[in-house]
């Protein structure tokens, strides 16, 4: 027989155990990647979707960003590799994320743009892009929506590449407020593969950026040993999740895949989109939260699917959504 203060002291022990989390599968959370696999992994679920999107003018829609203004129609930014033979960024509008009319082009030579509203200024808006001939990232501020979409810029920068003698590109902006805008990137090291980079800009005069290694080698633990290039972050059902490219092999372009990777953890895991007839190579992905055109919350996104990993009549920017 125990002894009633011994059952006190066992029945105080169970209760606390009680209360201590248990390990085992009932209790396990899918990551971030897994979350965004399981809502926007099959383009043939979607609420809406577009293969090889082109403006009203016919240029592609590569590497498209799409993002909503508080009222208007949608945006996005995109390039096309034109008859002079250099990308050309561009800007169009659309009101059903179908067609698409083509507002401006930022000129030769430029490329993988990526479009901010600022967040404190109530209207202004930032891009960022690939230049070239040299390779190298520049950034334009234009005060409000009509002088983005007539192209003309109230501050200018170009950036001067630190982290490689190459080429620096690919930018992503993750936020841009009192001046100061961060953004992402890839620099090509040892001018050879491309690798990532963070980087600030303040007051369209400083700029500082940083090799970002703890992202190269979660993905790297995946098994791209060539490129790590395009990325996109976004939050999704309370969790900040970026979707990056990585390429299996080196010169292969059929090998590009995409990634999630969970910035809180270090951790990347694959993330497997099925199209409708089996594209296997993704890249430059971009994806967001809006308000679709039937009116209800949606994930949009899009990717870029090479025509050496494409699948017949899929080749071209991939736009879908899917409806949260």
């Amino acid at each position: 027989m125990i002894p009633a203060p011994r059952l006190v002291l066992y029945a105080a022990l169970a209760a606390l155990v009680a209360l201590l989390p248990t390990a085992g599968p009932v209790l396990a959370q899918p990551s971030a990647a897994v979350r965004f696999t399981r809502l926007a992994g099959d383009v043939r679920e979607a609420d809406g979707h577009l293969y090889d999107a082109r403006d009203d003018t016919g240029r592609t829609m590569d590497a498209a960003q799409i993002v909503q203004p508080p009222s208007g129609p949608y945006l996005a930014v995109y390039h096309t590799a034109l008859e002079d033979g250099r990308f050309h960024a561009a800007v169009a509008t659309s009101t059903d994320l179908r067609t698409w009319h083509r507002r401006h082009d930022f000129g030769p030579g430029t490329s993988q743009p990526s479009l901010a509203a600022t967040e404190d200024s109530g209207g202004d808006w930032v891009l960022a892009y690939e230049k070239d001939p040299d390779n190298h990232l520049e950034l334009r501020s234009y005060p409000g929506l009509t002088a983005l979409l007539t192209g003309r810029p109230e501050r200018s920068f170009d950036a001067p590449r630190t982290l490689s003698r190459c080429a620096e590109g690919t930018p992503d902006i993750t936020a841009a407020r009192g001046g100061t805008v961060e953004l992402t990137g890839h620099y090509r090291d040892r001018c050879d593969t491309d690798r990532q980079l963070t980087a600030v800009l303040h007051g369209f005069r400083a700029w500082r950026t940083h090799p970002d290694q703890r992202l190269d080698h979660a993905v790297r633990a995946c098994g791209p040993r060539g490129n790590i290039g395009d990325r996109t972050s976004l939050r999704l059902a309370g969790h900040d999740l970026v979707l990056i490219e990585g390429q299996l092999r080196p010169d292969d372009f059929g090998s590009w895949r995409l990634y999630g990777y969970d910035p809180r953890l270090g951790r990347a895991e694959p993330v497997a989109v099925r199209t409708h007839r089996g594209s296997h190579a993704l890249a430059n992905p971009s994806a967001t939260t809006i308000t679709a055109p039937d009116g209800r919350r949606a994930l949009l996104v899009s990717v870029f699917v090479p025509r050496e990993g494409a699948a017949a009549g899929e080749a071209g920017e991939l736009l879908y959504w899917r409806n949260l």
